[in-house]
């Protein structure tokens, strides 16, 4: 009777961390597939290696980042298999001359140029900018130093920059 009772405690602490955390873990899946029904996939498989490892894991001091640094493997292992079906053009396409002035028409340009970076400079970029990490957080969450984070993180903004071009308007 003890053990059932434990078990359901279990479950009750895993259920109210999903509910609590799976909003956020699927926008920051999207931010790094673009694709809603792809990200909710991530966003299973990640409570999915996390519900295995329960027991061990819920007394953690961070469950937030351990949850983000499982769905950034995640991440990672989807863009490995999916890596032949993507298309290797020599040349970006030319950027529109205009002035984005709608937010739609920002946020889709914004997503296509993170798109055109690779996938540990759109892990970065999502986790210091978006979710607004600490480079120290971040470094733990990708399992790389500090230093790397700073470095990539320059030089994924500066790539960024020069993918939206001048015309590109800053809020």
């Amino acid at each position: 009777m003890a053990r059932r009772r434990e078990q359901t405690a279990r479950q009750a602490e895993f259920t109210a961390f999903v509910e609590a955390t799976a909003p956020r873990l699927r926008r920051t899946a999207y931010l790094m597939c673009r694709d809603w029904h792809l990200a909710q996939d991530l966003t299973q498989i990640t409570f999915a290696k996390m519900y295995a490892a329960w027991g061990r894991i819920r007394h953690a001091t961070n469950l937030e980042a351990y949850s983000r640094r499982v769905l950034m493997n995640a991440v990672f292992d989807q863009k490995k298999r999916r890596s032949d079906a993507e298309l290797v053009l020599a040349d970006l396409p030319e950027a529109a001359h205009r002035r984005l002035d709608d937010t739609v028409e920002l946020h889709v340009a914004l997503l296509q140029a993170l798109a055109a970076l690779p996938i540990r400079d759109q892990a970065i970029l999502v986790l210091r900018h978006w979710e607004d990490q600490s480079v120290e957080t971040v470094a733990g969450i990708l399992n790389v130093s500090v230093s790397v984070v700073k470095t990539q993180n320059a030089r994924a903004l500066n790539r960024l920059r020069a993918l939206l071009g001048e015309d590109f308007v800053r809020t």
